[in-house]
């Protein structure tokens, strides 16, 4: 049987060309499009699922252009604007009226079930899962963010914002995410904490 690609949706090259023109300024956003070679996705933006090789290309490029806190700052950016796209267009009514009036962590377990079941939509061939224990922290193991990287500090900035995103405005608003481990930086997976 032949290997078929893992796919990520759009949203992590379309995010993250608008998030680099906001931040950057749009030569920038073409360099660094240009480096991944995917200088073609700024004149077609997708509107379907990638091949997750595009996913891990642009934000190495990113890293490897832009200085480590403006490419965070971007990668973050580029995760808000995607966090507000799902609740706009992918999260279901119902959901988005039921999840905020639960306790926190009831919401947080149904919140994260759900994204378990899409997972395959930005983790493309990496694994996710709900970690066990008192903390609500989950966990993407092989995943396209910080594939092939090097780096002294966590790199998935863009997965830190998106689960942000959507837990402040199903679970509580006060929610932080911070990713605790990064397989950049050596660990077996990266880790993510939701905090309020």
């Amino acid at each position: 049987m032949a290997h078929v690609a893992a796919r990520i949706g759009p949203n992590a090259v379309t995010r993250l060309a608008e998030a680099l023109d906001a931040l950057r300024g749009h030569a920038d956003t073409l360099a660094v499009f240009a480096r991944a070679g995917l200088s073609h996705r700024l004149h077609e933006p997708p509107e379907r699922m990638v091949d997750e090789a595009e996913v891990v290309a642009l934000h190495g490029a990113l890293r490897g252009l832009v200085p480590r806190d403006q490419a965070a700052a971007i990668a973050a950016d580029a995760g808000r604007r995607t966090a507000d796209y799902l609740i706009a267009h992918r999260i279901p009514r119902v959901m988005r009226a039921v999840l905020p009036r639960l306790p926190a962590r009831w919401a947080a377990r149904i919140l994260l079930m759900a994204i378990g079941r899409h997972a395959w939509t930005f983790a493309g061939s990496g694994h996710f899962s709900v970690l066990r224990g008192r903390a609500v922290r989950f966990s993407i193991a092989g995943g396209p963010l910080a594939r092939g990287g090097r780096a002294a500090a966590p790199v998935c900035d863009y997965y830190a914002a998106t689960f942000q995103g959507l837990f402040r405005v199903l679970v509580h608003p006060a929610t932080q995410v911070v990713e605790t481990a990064c397989e950049a930086c050596g660990a077996p997976a990266c880790i993510f904490e939701a905090r309020w």
